[in-house]
C-alpha cells in the first residue's frame, strides 16, 4: 500500500483535476504542431459527457448563476488516466 491510507480522496481530487487541466493543455499545443495535423482533430475533439445549463438566481441585491458542463477531449482523459494511475504508484 506504500502510503495510501494516509492520503485521502482530496489528494485523489486533485491529481485527477490537474491531470485534467494539464492534458487540455497539452491538446490545445497539439494543435499548433504541423507534424501531427492529421491526428490533431481526432485529439482535441471534445464529448460532452455533462451539460448543465445555467440557473438564474436573483435575490434583488446580487444576481447569482450556476451551471457545469464537462467536456473533456481524448488528451485531458489520458491525462486523468495517468494523473490517477501516478496517485496509486506514489
Amino acid at each position: 500500500m506504500r502510503g495510501n491510507a494516509t492520503r485521502g480522496y482530496g489528494v485523489l481530487i486533485l491529481f485527477v483535476i490537474t491531470g485534467a487541466v494539464l492534458g487540455g493543455i497539452l491538446g490545445e499545443i497539439i494543435l499548433d504542431i504541423p507534424a501531427l495535423s492529421s491526428v490533431a482533430p481526432y485529439l482535441v475533439h471534445q464529448y460532452a459527457i455533462l451539460d448543465l445549463s445555467p440557473v438564474m438566481i436573483n435575490l434583488y441585491v446580487i444576481k447569482l448563476s450556476f451551471g457545469f458542463a464537462l467536456h473533456p477531449n481524448l488528451i485531458s482523459i489520458l491525462g486523468v488516466v495517468l494523473a490517477i494511475f501516478l496517485f496509486k504508484r506514489v
